[in-house]
């Protein structure tokens, strides 16, 4: 069942939401070669306190850490560790908030240093999906729209878009009514309404779109190694358009 959010409801996501973006903005700017996967998770939940919110995805179905860093290969579900980030990694950064009795999520990747072509363009390619999906969010149109954008652009930039897992709404709860594919045909599924807020997250392959649980029971990789890039925001539909609750100004590029 979709559930509308009343007015009140998205401006509460919105503050939770513009914490998530701030914190992501953070961490950004702490990355680089040598810094742990454990540091970044440890200054996101030392942020997150202190601006008096609890993190979402921590002891979320018994996951132990506020953030997902999922380094390379590494699709979403990455967990914090000893692990050292070196010189043209690429990292993606999956982190939400609880606060007000609401959540926020997004998700960023970023480049460790200097990065190779292939590993920039697969980046520049899943954040431009994204908003093609958002650009889709409008009174009126169905959920195949958005699920047609990140497909379409992807695919045509030769790159698979990942079936297994999915973008979902969010409100009470973390994972709400509708799933989002990242892949689907325009025209179909439920019409979008005005008071629906997904988080729309594109996970791109560089090769098949084919992945598989590590054996920590949480790491999602690509079958073939090959790198994969995940972006995330969480956006209101409203009368007047899409609304980006996790961007810091709100707005569509």
């Amino acid at each position: 069942m979709v559930i509308l959010k009343s007015p009140e409801e998205i401006r509460k996501l919105r503050g939770n939401n513009l914490i998530v973006a701030q914190i992501l903005e953070a961490l950004k700017k702490i990355i680089r070669p040598g810094v742990t996967t454990l540091e970044l998770d440890r200054y996101c939940e030392e942020l997150t306190l202190q601006k008096g919110a609890k993190p979402a995805f921590k002891g979320y179905r018994g996951y132990p850490f506020s953030l997902c860093t999922s380094v390379n290969e590494e699709v979403v579900h990455g967990m914090p560790s000893e692990r050292k980030l070196q010189e043209g990694d690429i990292v993606s950064l999956d982190f939400g908030i609880y606060h007000q009795g609401l959540y926020g999520d997004a998700a960023v990747t970023v480049p460790v240093g200097e990065v190779s072509d292939e590993a920039g363009r697969l980046m520049r390619v899943t954040e431009e999906a994204l908003y093609k999906a958002i650009e889709q969010t409008r009174v009126g149109n169905r959920l195949g729209d958005i699920s047609a954008a990140i497909q379409n652009h992807a695919e045509a930039a030769g790159y698979s878009v990942v079936r297994d897992l999915v973008g979902h709404g969010i409100g009470r709860s973390l994972h709400e009514d509708p799933q989002v594919p990242n892949y689907g045909r325009e025209g179909r599924g439920i019409e979008l309404r005005p008071g629906i807020v997904l988080a729309i997250e594109p996970m791109v392959n560089a090769g098949t779109y084919a992945v598989k649980v590590l054996q920590d029971g949480w790491t999602v990789v690509t079958a073939d190694g090959k790198l994969s890039a995940h972006f995330e925001h969480s956006v209101a539909i409203t009368e007047n358009g899409p609304f980006i609750l996790s961007r810091i100004d709100g707005k569509p590029d």
